[in-house]
């Protein structure tokens, strides 16, 4: 089921690249040539955004509980599943940490002028005055569990939703077989069907791309999408510490693997990767590089589609470096309890992608989390593809180190 979810994803948005590529261009000259006059083409990027916000919360829930449910089935697969997912887990958080520090450092949302913020913040629900207030350590953990999950629903709290939706999409997994497939299943069918409205939602992407970057340039001028550009060079810049460091660290310090063997099995996958930016697609080859490194084909038969399912590092890396942005470019300050809310967000959401079509909804999902307005965010469609192609090739790099190191531990366990 998740890889024709996965194949609906790409069909569905693979004929819109060039039309909302051409829509940016088209809303740039437009904002250029009338200026402030070109904010009567912005209801419609308000009618794409309002599509976008209907279908966040049901997606959220409905894709959480569905990977929750397949990710506790693998506790029978005792110490390979516990090792996986823990690496996996661990990477990731670091990966949003390094995307963070670099958002914090480099601050690609601001040298903006303040008054330019403030005007384009008044008018949104979410501003600086309106930002949340500063919480304790445990409010933030208590805040997180939601009271009444049928009220985070209402009030669209993502962060409780997660909660919740895992604690439900485990308790699934502990049913009876019979039972944990029928609600599976019937899982699946309605994402299938969220799925399609999310196809339906994008071919209006275009015209809401070309309303809100014309409104956008005429207002503020070609500046912005310069600031969004910037953001790429520190998505590679995250991309590379975590793929050139931190995945052939673990490599070298936990698994038998040679760096070498590593570095030139992984040459293959990841070009196709690159090219195709789809981490399903990529597996055959991924499990060809693994067999090139000398790991077991029980553990990459296990490792590898697991990886493929939930080891998201690229994508919550882009969320991450997506939410600074936006909230140093509304002006709004970001407490503790929104760096927690985003780590904890963009790493559950990232797991619960699978099956997903493309990052923008979850990360809508990342913003709405720490307070953060949407309306900006079709910004990043036209070098979406770009972002894409990088993320996918920094999950499945992820996938093969992870093999690796799981590898070392079952030989080690068969030989005692």
């Amino acid at each position: 089921m998740k890889t024709s979810l996965k194949e609906l994803s790409l069909k569905a948005i693979k004929n819109l690249g060039l039309w909302i590529i051409f829509a940016m261009i088209i809303g740039i000259g437009v904002g250029i040539a009338m200026g402030p006059d070109a904010s009567a083409f912005k209801p419609l990027g308000d009618l794409f955004i309002q599509l976008i916000k209907m279908l966040v919360v049901p997606l959220v829930l409905v894709s959480i509980i569905s990977g929750a449910a397949a990710l506790g089935e693998t506790k029978s697969a005792g110490k390979i599943g516990f090792i996986s997912i823990g690496f996996m887990l661990v990477t990731t958080v670091i990966s949003i940490v390094v995307a963070l520090l670099l958002g914090e450092m480099f601050q690609p949302g601001t040298s903006i002028d303040h008054s330019t913020v403030a005007t384009l913040a008044e008018g949104y629900e979410v501003a600086q005055s309106t930002a949340p207030q500063p919480m304790g350590f445990w409010d933030t953990v208590i805040g997180m569990i939601p009271e009444n999950p049928i009220a985070a629903l209402t009030n669209g709290n993502i962060l409780q939703i997660i909660i919740f939706g895992l604690f439900f999409g485990f308790g699934i997994s502990a049913l009876e077989r019979e039972k944990r497939t029928k609600i599976s299943n019937g899982l699946n069918m309605i994402l299938e069907a969220l799925i399609w409205c999310i196809g339906k939602v994008m071919y209006v992407a275009p015209f809401g791309v070309f309303g809100l970057i014309a409104d956008a340039t005429g207002t503020f001028g070609f500046e912005i999408l310069i600031k969004v550009a910037n953001v790429l060079w520190i998505d590679l810049l995250a991309v590379a510490i975590i793929g050139l460091g931190l995945y052939p660290l673990c490599v070298s310090l936990f698994s038998r693997v040679k760096l070498k063997d590593y570095f030139r099995a992984m040459v293959k996958p990841q070009i196709v990767s690159f090219s195709t930016a789809s981490s399903l697609a990529t597996l055959p080859v991924n499990m060809n590089a693994c067999d090139e490194m000398g790991i077991s084909k029980q553990t990459s038969g296990f490792v590898l589609p697991l990886g493929a399912t939930i080891n998201m590092a690229g994508n919550a890396i882009y969320y991450a470096l997506i939410a600074i942005f936006f909230a140093q470019f509304y002006g709004i300050d970001l407490q503790m309890a929104d760096y927690v809310s985003i780590t904890v967000v963009c790493t559950l959401g990232a797991i619960g992608q699978a099956g997903v079509p493309g990052p923008t909804l979850l990360a809508a999902a990342v913003l709405v989390a720490a307070g953060i307005p949407l309306e900006g965010l079709p910004l990043f469609y036209a070098l979406d593809r770009i972002f894409d192609m990088i993320r996918t090739t920094l999950n499945i790099t992820g996938d093969a180190a992870c093999t690796a190191v799981v590898d070392r531990f079952v030989k080690e366990e068969q030989e005692a």
